[in-house]
């Protein structure tokens, strides 16, 4: 695991709904866990009947945790890493209120 780059600033807690053996999966999670984070929680949505009916293959689907409750963010572009990644996931929580 990457440490953090320092001139980023913490995002908010997310949860990263996926499923165990699934490589885009493991793979958005690496590239989450580069970045500073107040919290990540991973669900594995085989484990909930419910999640497995709500998301079925759609994983990986990355929420925000808000007072509120969750709410499920855009797809992650694949391609997004780092920095690029990071300025993403700001615009897409700004523009949810969070």
């Amino acid at each position: 695991m990457q440490t953090p780059d320092p001139s980023l600033s913490p995002l908010p807690p997310l949860v990263l709904y996926s499923r165990s053996g699934c490589c885009l999966c493991e793979g958005l999670e690496e590239r989450l866990q580069s970045l500073p984070l107040a919290d990540l929680q991973v669900v594995d949505v085989d484990g909930d009947p419910a999640l497995q009916g709500r998301y079925g293959l759609e994983v990986p689907v990355l929420a925000l945790r808000t007072p509120a409750g969750l709410r499920d963010l855009p797809r992650v572009p694949p391609r997004l890493v780092e920095v690029r990644l990071h300025r993403w996931l700001e615009s897409q929580i700004a523009s949810l209120g969070g």
